[in-house]
């Protein structure tokens, strides 16, 4: 599963986010607020959720939705610090819209861990201080509706957090839209033996962390189609595009080797390039495996990756 970094986005870009997440699970009426003094909701909903908490209790009546955020890596629920903003802002900004009637039930957001202790100690926190119905929702919770409702990454942009690894994409998606056309049928293709025993890949495999499950059952099984790549850059017609070419392995061996060290294995950063180039690249449609095809010809020619210790 895909983790987002929630702690690089900023208080607005977090309460966003779980407004967007909100109207999913409680519905298109939730009302968010503009930035500034919330009074103790960054949103609200009136009426029946759609499947909050569950589909066979769902709640009724006036939601107030509250997010708090930090901008600090792996902080937990657990922390001095957020236990005193639960006692000297929560709890009173609760208390104020009960005294208003203007809160039947509670939702705290916090991209902050939340264990099974604290989640049961915080709700008892509100319940013993207010009354009220209430849910704090963790980072885990956060990271699984995430998975769940895909289009709200889109909505909320949250792609543009894996930072580590864009680059610009239009040298390769001009690559691959005009070897695309020039890939034989699939006939063809399988009449292909391409033997790459002199690249020593298991070596290299090594040297760069790449798994050999994935070689074997991801990689191995485009080589088919190296061979009509390489005729394609290796033909002076298409002198240009082989720049391109060299343009981009330029790049992608900048970005690799600074953030090589947040990838346990290989193949995940390969997966995230491939991610990057077909998530803003949605006329690339048809052509996708053929985005995966180049990467893998990239590091079996070692133009991507160590080649040597």
């Amino acid at each position: 599963m895909r983790i987002y970094p929630l702690h690089y986005l900023n208080e607005d870009e977090f309460e966003n986010l779980c407004t967007l997440i909100c109207r999913r699970i409680l519905g298109e009426a939730v009302i968010p607020f503009a930035p500034g003094t919330d009074g103790g909701r960054d949103g609200k909903f009136n009426g029946k959720a759609n499947c909050f908490p569950s589909l066979s209790e769902q709640w009724v009546g006036k939601t107030v939705i509250q997010a708090k955020h930090t901008n600090k890596e792996n902080a937990s629920c657990s922390d001095s610090s957020f236990q005193k903003v639960l006692k000297d802002e929560v709890l009173p900004a609760i208390d104020r819209l009960k005294s208003v009637n203007k809160i039947d039930n509670y939702i705290l957001f916090t991209n902050r861990k939340l264990t099974g202790k604290q989640d049961e100690k915080i709700e008892n926190l509100i319940d013993l201080s207010t009354g009220l119905p209430n849910i704090v929702i963790g980072s885990e919770k956060i990271q699984q509706w995430l998975q769940a409702y895909p289009e709200i990454i889109r909505e909320a942009k949250l792609n543009d957090l894996l930072r580590p690894l864009q680059f610009d994409e239009r040298d390769l998606k001009e690559l691959i839209t005009s070897i695309h056309s020039a890939i034989p049928s699939k006939e063809e293709l399988e009449k292909n033996i391409v033997d790459l025993r002199y690249l020593e890949m298991d070596k290299k495999n090594v040297l760069n962390k790449l798994s050999q499950e994935y070689f074997e059952d991801v990689i191995k099984k485009h080589y088919i189609y190296f061979e009509s790549i390489e005729k394609f850059l290796s033909n002076p017609i298409n002198s240009k595009l082989k720049e391109l070419y060299e343009d981009t392995i330029d790049d992608l061996n900048a970005k690799i080797a600074i953030f090589r060290i947040e990838y346990a294995a290989f193949e995940n950063l390969l997966d995230e390039l491939y991610e990057h180039v077909i998530s803003n690249n949605s006329d690339l449609k048809g052509k996708k495996k053929l985005v995966r095809v180049l990467l893998n010809f990239m590091y079996c020619n070692c133009d991507i990756g160590k080649k040597e210790k």
